[in-house]
């Protein structure tokens, strides 16, 4: 059995350079602590060679030159440690959360995948520089002897089976994080190395040390046993991004997101994962008063904008695309754009298996689905989210009972076409329904509903519908059929009741200055003389509409 550390050296600081790539080459210390006292937690090489130290205090590190100085992101330690977990469960399903820098991966099994020891770390090491790590890697049979050489060795460090014990003992003692009472005795003792602590008697140390020693004491000598305390993978995926300065504009926002988008989607392929739904978290900055806008001119009462911008997005197909998935949600801003300049940004992903290549034979080639996807955000943001997508009837008896559904592509397609098979007599049957040819007794009528229906000027005659007239329309009815009552939703506020009339018109000489553009918008040619058309009597509006014609 093998085991694999992985440990992040200047974790803290590494954690925020991860969300601000800009800094790697530059000076950079942390800082934490109260507003009044705040001192440095963390630096990263160049900030040292410049003369900061730790434990200085935020005004003192300032003035060795040019130093970037930044509080510490527990946010961004935690996103950073959940992507190095990711990486873990990329090669590994045992993974271990050791430590707050440090995971550690069961390579069991997994040899005939990914080759050797030091392959397995190589790719890992790979995969660790594409997240923004610079870490440590070692492997060994013993899982603490890995934990140790990966926190006191740079770079891959390998340990043959059996030889655990030797290189462990070039190990500092201070790296098995002794408590401070251990570790002054220990110093006092002149023991420095793991080495030296392993060449202790075990029960001379017993008796002075207690537990602490004899636990020590089994690291130093790299026989230390214990089982792995698995770590549960998670299908949630969040990456975040606080501002110095507030971004109100679309452009500069885009540049952000597709950053954080980078990161999550290379955090999903790790997982062999893509991302279903989608959801944004702005921050917003706290609006001026004169921003306010005000309720029933009222001076005296405002509503407040909100402090925080929300949406969420679900996928019609997992994608994985960053660029795609950018372009989406800049679409959606622009349609929808944040009321507030944003001061943080939060990017979550929920996962789903990837989208599979289309099978099939005889299936026909259908268009990119994530292509569709952003064609349908464009469509949305020329015309309204709520005016495309798939009708769905509605359960009611009210005219027109429709909504619009989000349009999700058929992901189960498969061949419609049937397969032809062979009679006993050697013709060949097609395995289809019979299909009979229409003659001009079967053709029907089609109904033409008019969005909205149009108003209509109506002369009543003995309770029938006498002339009607409505735009581009006016003619006296020659025939009628109805009244056909109906009304529903009594109990809601928008309750209906209507009389509809099924009504002929024979069309008077239509008025040259409103017929062109209006018989066109109606449906209505120049050519006939007569139309067939539905008609009804709103009893709550109390009046009369055309619904549609009949072709």
């Amino acid at each position: 059995m093998a085991f694999v550390s992985i440990f992040v050296p200047n974790f803290m600081v590494q954690a925020v350079v991860r969300s601000e790539p800009g800094l790697r080459d530059r000076a950079l210390a942390l800082v934490d602590g109260t507003s009044s006292i705040q001192t440095v937690i963390g630096l990263n090489e160049a900030a040292s060679k410049a003369g900061v130290k730790l434990a200085m205090t935020k005004s003192q590190a300032q003035q060795f030159g040019e130093i970037e100085v930044r509080h510490r992101a527990r946010t961004q330690e935690k996103i950073a440690y959940a992507a190095l977990l990711d990486l873990g469960w990329s090669v590994s399903p045992r993974v271990e959360d050791t430590a707050a820098d440090t995971i550690v991966l069961d390579l069991a099994g997994l040899a005939g995948l990914f080759g050797s020891e030091e392959s397995i770390a190589g790719k890992l090491a790979e995969g660790a520089t594409r997240l923004g790590f610079t870490t440590q890697i070692a492997t060994a049979s013993n899982l603490d002897a890995a934990i140790l050489a990966s926190r006191a060795f740079a770079g891959i460090t390998v340990i043959p089976a059996g030889k655990e014990s030797i290189l462990i003992g070039k190990v500092p003692a201070s790296a098995l994080s002794p408590s401070m009472e251990v570790r002054e005795t220990l110093e006092r003792w002149g023991v420095h190395t793991c080495a030296a602590l392993a060449a202790l008697p075990v029960l001379q140390l017993s008796e002075r040390l207690g537990q602490e020693g004899v636990r020590l004491h089994e690291w130093a000598r790299a026989r230390s046993t214990r089982a792995m305390v698995l770590a549960q993978p998670a299908i949630y995926f969040e990456e975040a991004m606080e501002l110095e300065h507030a971004v109100a504009e679309i452009e500069p926002l885009s540049f952000l997101l597709g950053r954080l988008l980078g990161q999550l989607c290379a955090r999903l392929a790790k997982r062999s994962l893509a991302a279903g739904v989608i959801r944004v978290r702005f921050e917003l900055e706290p609006s001026l008063e004169v921003d306010i806008p005000l309720i029933n001119d009222d001076p005296h009462y405002y509503r407040p904008v909100p402090s925080i911008y929300e949406r969420t997005f679900c996928l019609a197909v997992p994608m994985g695309d960053s660029t795609k998935l950018l372009k989406l949600l800049i679409l959606h801003l622009q349609a929808d754009a944040p009321p507030a300049p944003v001061l943080k940004i939060i990017l979550a992903a929920e996962a789903a298996r990837p989208r599979v290549s289309q099978g099939g034979l005889f299936c026909p080639i259908s268009p990119d689905p994530e292509k569709v996807e952003l064609t349908l955000a464009r469509l949305a943001k020329l015309v309204g989210a709520a005016n495309i997508g798939s009708p769905e009837l509605l359960d009611t008896h009210r005219p027109e009972g429709f909504r619009m559904l989000r349009f999700v592509p058929n992901r189960d397609s498969v061949d419609t076409r049937r397969p032809v098979r062979r009679s006993s007599s050697g013709k060949e049957a097609a395995m289809t329904e019979k299909v009979e040819i229409s003659t001009e007794k079967d053709c029907k009528t089609a109904f033409r509903v008019f969005r909205p229906a149009l108003a209509a000027r109506v002369e009543v005659r003995q309770g029938c519908p006498a002339r009607v007239a409505f735009p581009g329309v006016r003619g006296r009815v020659v025939a009628a059929s109805g009244p056909w009552r109906g009304s529903g939703d009594w109990w809601s506020e928008d309750a209906w009741q209507t009389e509809e009339w099924d009504i002929e018109i024979h069309f008077d000489a239509p008025s040259p200055s409103r017929l062109p553009e209006q018989i066109e918008n109606t449906g209505v040619k120049a050519g006939p003389q007569r139309g067939v058309y539905r008609l009804f009597y709103d009893l709550t509006r109390q009046e009369w509409f055309v619904r549609g014609a009949y072709d």
